[in-house]
């Protein structure tokens, strides 16, 4: 008889052993704060190369225009084929990792992966571009629901529009009187985007000095730059400085230029002093694998302490959407 009940306290302190074991190498959690819910789309489904932009040759304007997204490396990027391939590899990946998304576009495809996530690991976000899109009443009702947590991504860059034309205010009020932190594309568009897809896409519309007039108008407004502003580092740094309110995440860039440029540019803020300030983003679309080859950037970068890459990679997130269901860790 004792011989089971020594057996029985064996095998019960090897399962809770295991437990704890497991427990441990639980990844130590991850916020992604740029992700887009998209159905997959055949017609925009090509397989990607990470960092193609490294090479932008420039056209011809009696020539076919240039390929926006570069296909010839040895290891692209595949596109998901269907929602479900992409969901099912999204949450896989989010489980794996320990990531929290905020995700932005298809309310649909938001709620699906609400279901599919663990709880709170999908945070909605709902943006808008001109006042073309929604009446001021529709998007405050909106945010109001409960449903949605933050505003973005807000692109008016698309648009040839500055991010403080007065015909964007009132949506911003309303974002600032709800509480509600807003995101701003700024920058980057990649190759030719005015010659391709954005015809009024404008690169001097993402010059981040543009958004004072705005952060005057609503001082308690709580703003991150997408994209970081790229490449207008200058103008990011000093916006940065006299604005303590806002943050950058370094989304898209941080798998489409240059590595090297990229490194530059992310170390470049850190060396400021806004390491704090700096968050984590992918730009997610179609490529499932694209979450694992922007957080190799920052895990892989030698010129980010271990803190560095923490606060980027989930402090800084966790502070500026004020998520306190998690201790930062």
């Amino acid at each position: 008889m004792r011989m089971r009940k020594f057996a029985f306290t064996l095998l019960s302190l090897g399962s809770i052993m295991h437990i704890h074991a497991q427990q441990s190498k639980q990844h130590l959690p991850i916020i992604d704060v740029h992700v887009h819910a998209m159905k997959m789309n055949p017609a925009f489904g090509a397989d990607m190369c990470p960092w193609f932009l490294s090479n932008m040759p420039g056209g011809d304007p009696n020539q076919p225009p240039p390929a926006f997204i570069n296909t010839d490396c040895a290891m692209p990027l595949h596109a998901a084929k269907s929602d479900k391939e992409f969901q099912d590899s999204l949450i896989a990946t989010m489980n794996r990792l320990n990531i929290t998304i905020v995700a932005s576009g298809d309310a649909g495809i938001i709620r699906n992966w609400q279901e599919a996530a663990a709880p709170g690991h999908v945070i909605p976000s709902i943006g808008i571009s001109s006042s073309k899109e929604m009446t001021v009443v529709a998007f405050t009702d909106s945010l109001s629901s409960g449903f949605y947590k933050v505003m973005g991504e807000t692109a008016p860059q698309y648009q040839g529009m500055s991010p403080s034309d007065t015909s964007l205010d009132a949506y911003f009020a309303a974002a600032e009187k709800l509480n509600i932190p807003v995101g701003i594309h700024m920058g980057t568009g990649g190759n030719g985007m005015a010659n391709l897809t954005s015809p009024k896409y404008r690169a001097s519309m993402g010059n981040p000095l543009l958004l004072e007039d705005l952060l005057a108008r609503h001082p308690k407004l709580k703003v991150w730059v997408m994209h970081a502003g790229y490449p207008m580092i200058d103008e990011m740094i000093a916006l940065m400085g006299a604005n303590a309110y806002v943050y950058v995440d370094v989304a898209g860039m941080i798998w489409s230029y240059p590595l090297e440029e990229v490194n530059n540019y992310i170390k470049r803020l850190v060396v400021a002093g806004f390491g704090k300030r700096i968050m984590y983003g992918t730009d997610l679309m179609i490529w499932p694998k694209l979450l694992e080859t922007s957080l190799s950037v920052i895990e892989n970068a030698n010129y980010l302490s271990f803190d560095q890459k923490r606060d980027i990679l989930y402090n800084n997130a966790a502070r500026f959407f004020r998520l306190n269901e998690q201790k930062s860790k």
